[in-house]
Parts: C-alpha cells; structure tokens; sequence
C-alpha cells in the first residue's frame, strides 16, 4: 500500500511538471521574544504538492515558523506570504488547515459535532463521513472527546485540520501519541492528500517519519537554517555510512583514522560513522585481524541529524 501511495504521488508530480509554485513563504524573517531570538533571517518556503519536514531540536524555531504562516505571531522584521497575501486576511485563512501540539477544544462535545463546527468555518468543507474516513474516526463519531484516548484525540485534531479541505496543512508534532499502526495510517493519509496536490509543512522528532514522508527536509538550529534538501541528499551530505564491529581496538584509535567522523560504543561492538566505509573497514581488518560482527550500512536521517545539530552546538 505505501509504495502505491509513493508512486501515485511521484506520477502527480510528473504530470504536474516538477516543482510547483511557491504558496507560502518567510522571507528574511525574524522573531524575538525579548532577549530571545526564536527566528534569525529565515527565508522558506513551501511549494504546492510537496511535504516539507521541518525538523529542529527543542527550541529550534520550529513552531514560531509555523504560528507566522498561521497568522499567529507576527515577525519582528522580514515578510511572510501565505497564497500571495498576508495569513491574517479571510480569504487566505479559509485555504489554511493545522494541527498544533497545544490544541484546546471543549471536551463535552463530540466527535461529530468538532467536525460539524469547524466545517461551518470553511466556505467548501469535505463531507461529514469523508472527514470520519480519512481520519479514521467512523467508529468513535458519537463519542465524548473528553473520553477519548490520547491516540484518539490526535486523529481528532488531525480531523478538524483538514476538515475544510485545505490547500495547505500545518502539522506540527501529528502523530504524538499514536501508536505504530495509527502512526502508519495517518502516513497514508498524508501521502494521498499530497496526491490530491495539497501541500504539508511538517514539524516532527520522528525521523523516520520525516524520511517516509517528505519532499524536502529543512533543518533548523538556533532559529537558523543550516541545511535544506531531499531526505537522501541530506543523508548523503552529512551522514555517509555506518559501520558496526566488535575490536580490540580502542575508540580513540578508531577516531584518529582518516574518514572517521565519529565513534561511540554499544555494549560490545563500535558504532563508527564515516563519509567512505570501505579504506576504514580495510585499515580495521588489518589492524585487528579477530575482528568480529562486522556491519555497514548506510546511515540514516537520524544520524544526518545529529550531526548537523551537533556541529552547530559545539560551534
């Protein structure tokens, strides 16, 4: 089912000629907060039929990025566009779905009438049982959200996101709380609305999430942006190759090879991170010929993560 769902949404954008246009853009934008700088000359933007991730340690700037697409902060210097206007007017609003991790709604209604109530505020929502469907709520409709399980208000709020059938989605930190199979089907959902040619910005920890999901990746430090490309390119860039192997040999040893980027320990075996894998695995062989448990792979966004944030923080 997911590689069907990658290849209708690789044919849309086929059809579509590539990259489409820019609908939602910060441009040079900063944010403080006092002495805080959440955001420092950011320019970002978002085309139609593509998910971006965006992705940050705590306090990165990620969910200050997304209230000034909102319309909910403004920037304190620089522009945000969202479809060529400015987030506040109506008429962008009513474009616009999202789904925020601090997201309050009465607990004594139920679920059908959440939907109900925040389909009036859309001029062409989707359906009723439409909206149930892709949020996979048919079963749950008549119940009390305040007696709903934390998995269960999450498709909720994800519900009255995309309600009003909007041209872009904001989800920030959607599948908290969700279980694997919940988190999966809500990937397939996501998957068939960029499909439909709608547009995500996605903030997330889940790395491999942001791997299955997204376009483009952009990375985001100390309100900065230090990297922006397709999940492959980051990995490639920054991440390399993985290699695991239980030695005598010691890690400081290791770390002074040529390549090596870094070095940890996990229980028994080094994990080894490098740019080439196959002059160190030869340099380790002949200085431990009992090597055992040799392992390499190439390294995930996790990994490219990491190092990118790292270095920026012991900068």
């Amino acid at each position: 089912m997911i590689a069907e769902l990658q290849e209708i949404q690789n044919q849309a954008k086929k059809k579509s000629g590539g990259d489409g246009a820019v609908i939602a853009s910060l441009n040079g934008a900063s944010k403080s907060f006092g002495d805080v700088h959440a955001l420092r000359q950011v320019n970002f933007a978002v085309r139609a039929g593509e998910l971006v991730a965006l992705l940050g340690p705590n306090g990165a700037g990620k969910t200050t990025a997304v209230k000034l697409f909102l319309g909910l902060a403004k920037p304190t210097t620089g522009t945000v566009s969202v479809f060529g206007g400015d987030p506040i007017h109506a008429d962008v609003r009513t474009r616009m779905g999202a789904m925020l991790q601090v997201a309050k709604v009465p607990e004594t209604l139920r679920v059908r009438e959440h939907i109900d109530l925040f389909s009036s505020y859309y001029p062409r929502p989707l359906r009723l049982d439409e909206t149930l469907a892709l949020a996979g709520l048919q079963e749950i409709k008549n119940r009390v959200f305040g007696e709903l399980s934390g998995g269960q208000r999450q498709r909720v709020l994800f519900a009255l996101a995309l309600c009003g059938d909007p041209d872009i989605l904001f989800l920030d930190e959607p599948t908290v709380g969700l279980d694997v199979e919940s988190r999966r089907i809500l990937w397939e959902e996501i998957r068939k609305l960029i499909a439909r040619g709608k547009s995500v910005l996605l903030t997330t920890h889940y790395l491999e999430e942001a791997d299955a999901l997204a376009d483009r990746v952009v990375v985001i430090n100390r309100g900065r942006i230090i990297a922006e490309g397709t999940p492959a390119e980051i990995k490639a860039s920054t991440a390399g190759r993985r290699i695991r192997c239980v030695t005598s040999l010691g890690i400081e040893t290791v770390r002074a090879m040529a390549g090596v980027v870094e070095v940890s320990r996990n229980r028994d075996a080094l994990e080894i991170r490098a740019a080439e894998a196959e002059a160190i695995v030869r340099e380790l062989l002949m200085r431990d010929p009992g090597l055992s448990g040799l392992e390499v792979s190439s390294a995930g966004l996790e990994e490219a993560f990491l190092a990118l944030t790292q270095d920026r923080n012991n900068t």
